[in-house]
């Protein structure tokens, strides 16, 4: 019988700490007799520590730590009275059990106050480099590039205008965590009951903005994805049209909330249908992107 383990470790003193333990595993369950379990995700550096937790029968979240439920089904918080994180949602949690974490992704930051605003100088593109100070230094750790240098000189497709290469949008590499099964009409809302369940890879990535940018209104994505926000304000927006002046609908994001329902609809020819909309930063930010790609039959 598979089973976890679990000890009376204390909960990490400093984000330092937490990272290592991500690294060795030795704070964290492990799933006996398996390769999924825990582990960390190709993004955890020094200003967030990122970790993967795959069918595990109880996780213990030692410290403060911002908890994403990926999977399919509701995952409980041991405690009484027993309640729901229910699917593609979030929570702030600290030294407590998650049971039936079937996939979780567990975010840790440094919420210790800085001296310094956290982001670029004036007239930089974010790259503070690994050594910087505040959040913006994220960017310079392993494997983060702009947008606009990975669209290089393509134009990207926004469904309109050219993705704006001067934005300082900035992306850390992308982790595939896994997959789920679900209906996607069902889970999207267009149909009271659920029909055959479909196959979906499960991608993450966090993204970082300095305050005040605008992330690029589109309306193309091949996926269906929802946000997590893991420091700073932001906002997801919806518009009517690719022009800021449409904007219908406001959703102000705070560390630890994710977007409760994704954005968009299934096409009568299954792809996946999208409004105008953008991340807006009100200060610098990092958030997380979840991804659920249809996995070819």
């Amino acid at each position: 019988m598979t089973t976890t383990r679990q000890g009376p470790h204390p909960a990490p003193d400093t984000l330092d700490d937490a990272r290592h333990d991500v690294l060795d595993g030795s704070r964290h369950d492990v799933l006996d007799g398996s390769p999924d379990g825990v582990r960390a995700l190709s993004f955890t550096g020094d200003r967030v520590v990122a970790t993967v937790v795959r069918d595990t029968p109880e996780f213990r979240v030692e410290g403060r730590a911002i908890v994403v439920n990926c999977g399919a089904h509701d995952v409980w918080v041991a405690e009484p009275p027993r309640r729901p994180i229910p699917p593609l949602s979030s929570t702030i949690l600290a030294d407590t059990t998650v049971e039936g974490a079937g996939l979780l992704v567990v975010l840790r930051t440094d919420d210790r106050p800085r001296d310094d605003s956290g982001g670029p100088e004036d007239g930089d593109r974010g790259d503070s480099g690994s050594g910087s100070a505040g959040a913006g230094a994220i960017t310079g750790e392993p494997g983060w590039r702009l947008l606009g240098d990975l669209i290089g000189e393509g134009t990207g497709d926004t469904g309109g205008l050219p993705f704006d290469r001067s934005i300082p949008l900035w992306r850390s590499p992308v982790d595939s965590i896994g997959r789920v099964a679900f209906d996607p009409a069902r889970l999207l809302r267009q149909t009271p009951s659920a029909g055959p369940p479909q196959p979906f890879e499960v991608r993450v990535n966090l993204w970082f903005a300095p305050a005040g940018t605008d992330c690029f209104i589109h309306d193309r994505h091949d996926f269906i994805e929802v946000h997590t926000q893991v420091t700073g304000l932001g906002r997801m927006q919806k518009f009517r049209s690719q022009d800021h002046a449409t904007l219908y609908q406001d959703v102000l994001m705070s560390p630890g909330y994710t977007t409760p329902d994704p954005f968009c609809a299934v096409g009568s020819d299954g792809t996946c249908v999208y409004p105008w909309h953008q991340y807006h930063a009100d200060t610098d930010c990092t958030w997380l992107a979840i991804e659920y790609h249809r996995v070819p039959r």
